[in-house]
């Protein structure tokens, strides 16, 4: 099964290389026959892209490699690592389009062939919804931050890229040519937001914040719901990549066997998995202390 997963992600990563190359390609010919700035911003950004998902292609396969003696965590950091480093170099994009764009409107300039770069939008618009929609499949199933954050970013370049292509042939229809550095101001600003957001993400899982709370809801519910589990406490979860790590501590009553508390440890470690797989579950089991509840009670106030 999991062999089976890398096998998905390694295939959506390849195909997003692909795309954003040939892509890049296209739309730096077309800035540079065309002289458009909004072709131009979204010539930098699939060049962007390119990098990303280059990025992403390498992370999948360092993220699978199993732990070692020196990362006994195993190395699925590497994604959210890879998914900040993506965030910045688009935010490098965005500053260069700002700039761009502002020069444009206030220097002014010409653009030809808009027939050529209307054409070349609309092919990279339909490609990088086929290619988005299918990286963001892959990645929902293999719960992977890297093709998530790769899905992003085509995503966005197909929005960006049909607003290109609706300013270039309004330039087109029109003549108004401040249209296309007006649009690339606009992409700057919407891909800033959408780097923010996504640098945030991943800085939250490089840092260990835990699972969202629907997750721990999953977890919490199936504690609640554990015979004989008289009460839980130091819950703490994390992820690295697509492996959910979680580990607590678990009450049993004083009269249990050694045997008892294990199996029911054992139990709830493989439905935690189950619920949230694939999950790596450590349980820690105390016995029941009348004294020690007390004590906790009184220093609560409610006793």
């Amino acid at each position: 099964m999991k062999g089976e997963m890398e096998r998905l992600k390694r295939k959506a990563a390849t195909a997003s290389l692909a795309f954003n190359l040939a892509s890049a390609i296209l739309k730096t010919i077309g800035a540079v026959l065309t002289g458009s700035v909004a072709l131009l911003s979204e010539a930098m950004h699939s060049t962007i892209d390119v990098a990303a998902s280059l990025i992403a292609f390498v992370s999948v396969r360092v993220s699978a490699v199993p732990p070692d003696e020196e990362h006994p965590y195993g190395h699925g950091k590497v994604e959210s690592l890879t998914a900040f480093a993506e965030a910045v170099l688009l935010l490098g994009i965005v500053v260069f389009i700002f700039i761009e764009a502002v020069h444009r409107l206030v220097v002014g300039g010409t653009v030809q062939k808009l027939d050529l770069a209307v054409g070349l939008m609309a092919l990279s618009t339909v490609g990088s919804l086929a290619t988005a929609t299918y990286v963001t499949k892959v990645a929902k199933k293999t719960r992977s931050l890297s093709l998530e954050s790769n899905g992003q970013h085509l995503f966005v370049d197909f929005w960006t890229s049909l607003g290109v292509l609706v300013a270039l042939a309004a330039a087109w229809l029109t003549g108004l040519t401040n249209v296309d550095a007006l649009f690339a101001l606009f992409v700057s600003i919407w891909l800033g937001h959408q780097a923010f957001r996504m640098a945030t993400r991943s800085f939250h899982e490089i840092i260990d914040r835990r699972l969202p709370d629907d997750e721990i809801e999953i977890i919490r519910d199936l504690l609640d719901n554990a015979p004989g589990l008289l009460s839980y406490h130091r819950l703490r979860t994390r992820l690295s990549g697509m492996t959910r790590y979680v580990d607590l501590h678990i009450v049993v009553p004083n009269e249990w066997s050694l045997v008892e508390a294990h199996d029911l440890a054992d139990d709830l470690e493989k439905r935690i998995d189950d619920a949230l797989h694939p999950a790596i579950v450590v349980i820690h089991v105390d016995p029941f202390d009348a004294g020690k509840l007390f004590d906790e009670k009184v220093r609560a106030g409610i006793a």
